[in-house]
């Protein structure tokens, strides 16, 4: 069978697909956790842009780093003679969802500079920064996966 046609319960999964899956859900793990963290601080009346959010965005980015790369070691362990395989069709649906996730990237990195522009706090722009890479992270890693489970059109 073939790894990438999809049977049901015994379907194989590429490692580059399981990858995906690691990149999406720890950057949108980690995000959550960043929110309850500062959103959590800010309960008692305090405003959000006073909130210390330096030492939470510094520890779940960081955390969020770990977390993924020892994910992709252990799938690694778990399968090593899939861990090296990475075809044509990987590779191009690796540059497709990193393209798709750039766009958020850019957005956030716009919308710091305007917020920068306007005199916005500095909570405010590290956290559209942060935003920003967050989406890009879960869009790309979302674009991965549809191509891996439903196909896309190579060029």
């Amino acid at each position: 069978m073939s790894k990438f046609f999809y049977t049901g319960a015994g379907a194989v999964v590429a490692f580059e697909e399981k990858r995906a899956w690691i990149m999406g859900v720890v950057a949108a793990v980690g995000y959550a956790v960043y929110l309850a963290l500062v959103l959590g601080r800010s309960g008692d009346g305090v405003p959000l842009a006073e909130v210390p959010y330096v030492a939470p965005l510094l520890w779940t980015v960081g955390g969020a780093i770990a977390a993924a790369i020892l994910l992709n070691i252990a799938v690694a362990l778990a399968k090593p003679g899939e861990a090296d395989v990475k075809d044509q069709r990987d590779k191009e649906i690796g540059i497709l969802g990193e393209h798709a996730g750039q766009s958020f990237l850019a957005i956030g990195a716009v919308a710091a500079l305007v917020l920068s522009m306007a005199g916005a706090d500095r909570f405010w722009i590290s956290n559209a920064l942060y935003l920003g890479f967050v989406l890009s992270a879960v869009l790309g890693s979302a674009v991965k996966l549809a191509a891996y489970r439903e196909g896309f059109q190579s060029w």
